[in-house]
């Protein structure tokens, strides 16, 4: 495919979503309209088997990269996932084995094809590993590339910073993390890293090698951080995360609990919507008579249709609408909380008191006529595993279960 020199697709890959380009956004801005071929790559690391919508930033941006042309690369850290990424973290990470890595992986591609058009016939995206390379380096090259860093360039890092305040271990292994990922760039030859925000200490050390090793200057573009509480970004550590294989119902039913001041934001960061479109969202916000809630509505079903389908993002919408919105049914939605992590059907129907005993929540089962966030449950054996809050429709009986402490 023919890089493309498009001034205002480009504008809208640098400054949509963006937080740092480095070494600065002019000189990345004149490579792009030089119409070079450039080796643009992300990666993931299998520490959980789901990708987010926190991944969904920055993935966007490789989808932009390969829309004009570019050659880009999705890579799956397996070999880095071992070691256990230190960024913004007060402990050290739980090393996982081989096999547990492996299983988180397995459906990655799936999942990333939601945001990234990897099978694209004109430009499709490499899928790589980088145990590939980093599990033949020799204990010689480690040493000779360890050299370009010092301890104190490590130690600065705030978490580390963090954890030498309250006496917490830093293990070896976390300090060499970013010379492994920083590796990745010198063995793919990259032109460019995106990243989060959070990972810049790891992407400058790949563009430190790249310029040691390859006399190659690396850049480095970062994305915005969808924090929903301030200091708190969306994602698996913060447990806020909306995993990129959520149900339809339920990626509605979260967005729609955003707070109202996140709607722009999260047309910026979570949704492929230009520049302008999102300007005219806050502009069409920021007017008197406009109620938030329908605008939020908007953004639910924008993000909801980006992850599945048009279809599922009407029938979502309209699944919040009846349960949530209705006057007849906001009568009858009442509040269970429970402090299980997981629970079976007949256990919650007896206790939110919608059956009398269990016998009767085994019959409401086996008649069809309990469902969970919309989906029919037909297993009276169903275990329902509580990370959000979900609805529970029995008949005419609408419960909203939460996890509480």
């Amino acid at each position: 495919m023919e890089v493309l020199k498009d001034e205002k697709r480009i504008e809208n890959l640098l400054e949509k979503g963006v937080d740092e380009i480095f070494p600065s956004k002019e000189e990345l801005r004149k490579l792009l309209l030089s119409g070079k071929k450039l080796k643009v790559y992300q990666g993931f690391d299998p520490t959980g088997p789901s990708l987010h919508i926190g991944h969904a930033v920055a993935m966007r941006k490789l989808e932009d990269f390969r829309a004009l042309g570019h050659e880009v690369i999705f890579l799956i850290g397996d070999f880095t996932a071992m070691i256990g990424d230190p960024s913004d973290k007060t402990a050290a990470r739980k090393k996982l084995s081989k096999e547990e890595i492996l299983e988180n992986l397995k459906n990655y591609k799936e999942q990333a094809s939601k945001i990234i058009d990897i099978d694209n016939k004109e430009n499709p995206i490499k899928v790589l590993f980088n145990s590939q390379w980093l599990s033949k380096l020799t204990c010689e090259e480690i040493i000779e590339f360890s050299s370009y860093f010092t301890v104190q360039q490590m130690i600065k890092r705030d978490m580390f910073q963090r954890r030498l305040e309250e006496k917490k271990p830093i293990y070896l292994n976390e300090f060499l993390y970013p010379l492994m990922q920083g590796y990745d760039s010198v063995s793919m030859e990259v032109d460019v890293e995106v990243c989060g925000h959070d990972q810049i200490f790891n992407a400058l050390a790949g563009r430190h090698l790249s310029q040691e090793l390859l006399k190659k200057n690396k850049f480095v573009l970062a994305g915005k951080m969808f924090a929903l509480e301030e200091g708190k970004k969306m994602g698996k550590t913060e447990g806020n995360m909306i995993e990129l294989n959520t149900k339809p119902n339920d990626i509605f039913g979260k967005i729609m609990s955003f707070p109202d001041e996140k709607i722009i934001e999260g047309f910026e960061l979570l949704t492929s919507k230009t520049l302008d479109e999102v300007r005219n969202y806050k502009e069409i916000l920021e007017k008197n008579d406009t109620n938030p809630m329908e605008i939020k509505k908007e953004l639910a079903f924008t993000i909801t249709k980006e992850l599945s389908s048009r279809q599922e993002a009407e029938k979502a919408k309209k699944y919040f609408e009846d349960v949530f919105q209705k006057k007849d049914l906001q009568t009858d939605l009442d509040d269970f909380k429970t402090k299980q992590e997981e629970i079976n059907i007949l256990t919650l129907l007896s206790e939110t008191k919608i059956a009398q005993s269990k016998g009767e929540a085994r019959r409401l089962v086996e008649q069809n006529a309990v469902s969970i966030d919309g989906e029919k449950i037909k297993d009276s054996n169903y275990m329902l595993k509580l990370n959000n809050s979900v609805v529970l429709r029995a008949g005419k009986k609408i419960i909203k279960i939460t996890k509480g402490r």
